[in-house]
């Protein structure tokens, strides 16, 4: 099964790389692929350009060779859609093999307004990662697909190539890029929150408002 887990990354830290590993063992597979967006369509401005989110996410997945990256979405002009990318890999893939992509309840809440929504389902199985306080609202059209879709276990999703929903509560470490960036600009360090590679990066570039107060 091919498993993708997307998002802006901006920056990557160890709660992203946690999950990541999480998911691997939930799921029984032997890789996930990290899916940096170009440009997300729900939110404003990225701290770091594409290029550099990038390079920061191939440093903090040197030499774990269950994360890769896939670039795709930074090679397709414009904003980054999911269904675009699904789309493309089921090209790739074929009709029969299980492709999977995973979402935590934060955002798979606001599903309905994702652009081609009811297309996704027929193109890959969707991997609810439940987090805290992020309930899926009663009623709303993501929970009516958990219900209608919902898998019983993770060696369903390998038997078909699409069309379930598998809900996870693995552990997770309570980090936010949000967090982070706040924390880089307000001039404190960050470090154990991302990988020392990625905030080493940070520095010498000078992103996201780092300045001389903060610590090594």
């Amino acid at each position: 099964m091919h498993v993708i887990y997307g998002g802006t990354f901006d920056p990557i830290h160890h709660g992203h790389l946690r999950l990541a590993l999480e998911v691997c063992d939930a799921l029984s597979v032997a890789t996930i692929d990290l899916v940096p967006c170009h440009i997300p369509p729900h939110r404003g401005d990225t701290g770091a350009d594409s290029q550099q989110r990038l390079d920061l996410l191939q440093l903090a997945i040197a030499g774990e060779p269950a994360l890769r990256v896939d670039d795709r979405e930074l090679r397709r002009a414009g904003a980054s859609y999911t269904a675009d990318t699904l789309r493309q890999l089921r090209e790739e893939l074929g009709p029969d093999e299980p492709l999977a992509m995973v979402v935590g309840t934060d955002a798979f809440a606001a599903f309905d307004r994702w652009r081609e929504w009811q297309a996704i389902p027929e193109l890959a199985h969707i991997v609810v990662v439940r987090r805290s306080g992020a309930d899926l609202p009663s009623g709303s059209e993501a929970q009516k697909l958990v219900k209608s879709r919902r898998a019983d276990d993770h060696q369903a999703l390998h038997e078909q190539p699409c069309g379930l929903v598998l809900e996870l509560d693995p552990p997770l470490l309570d980090i936010s890029a949000t967090g982070i960036r706040q924390r880089i600009a307000d001039g404190r360090s960050p470090r154990y929150l991302t990988p020392d590679s990625v905030w080493h990066s940070i520095r010498a570039q000078g992103l996201y408002g780092v300045c001389t107060r903060s610590k090594v």
